[in-house]
């Protein structure tokens, strides 16, 4: 009888190994994404010339400069300060025509290292020209603006 007890004691008996060590990876430092300083485009067509440059900072925030020399209009430039959300830089153009100062929201689509202006139905709003629904506005290759060098 007690030698059944020895046996049945020793069966009992766990071996415990030690937990497997587990080593956290060091965390992943967050992702800075830096200013991209200054962009340019350009587009031209049959003598009319509409020039952009702008920057954008790490909150996605657009501050530059545009300006529309249309053949048969009064030539127009001033200030784009905007955001880009996602693909869409979305601004405000602030520009000084005929003696006025006037302020009109402007689109522009980001494809393929270039931006293609927006267009469709505006209203007044709270002193300046914005757009009745950005999901309706209409993208023309015809109005693409190409990237160049900024000392051009």
């Amino acid at each position: 009888m007690i030698i059944m007890l020895g046996v049945l004691a020793s069966c009992k008996k766990e071996t415990t190994l030690p937990p497997p060590q587990i080593t956290p990876s060091a965390p992943k430092e967050a992702e800075i994404v830096e200013p991209a300083g200054d962009q340019c485009y350009t587009w031209n067509a049959q003598g009319s010339v509409v020039k952009m440059s702008f920057n954008v900072n790490s909150h996605q925030e657009v501050n530059g400069k545009l300006s529309y020399n249309l053949v048969g209009k009064d030539k127009n430039e001033g200030t784009l300060i905007g955001n880009m959300k996602g693909d869409t830089l979305i601004a405000d153009y602030t520009f000084a025509s005929e003696g006025t100062t006037s302020v009109r929201e402007v689109v522009f689509l980001q494809k393929d290292g270039t931006f293609i202006e927006g267009y469709g139905e505006t209203v007044q709003a709270n002193d300046k020209v914005v757009f009745k629904n950005k999901k309706t506005l209409k993208f023309d290759a015809k109005n693409t603006l190409l990237k160049v060098d900024c000392t051009e």
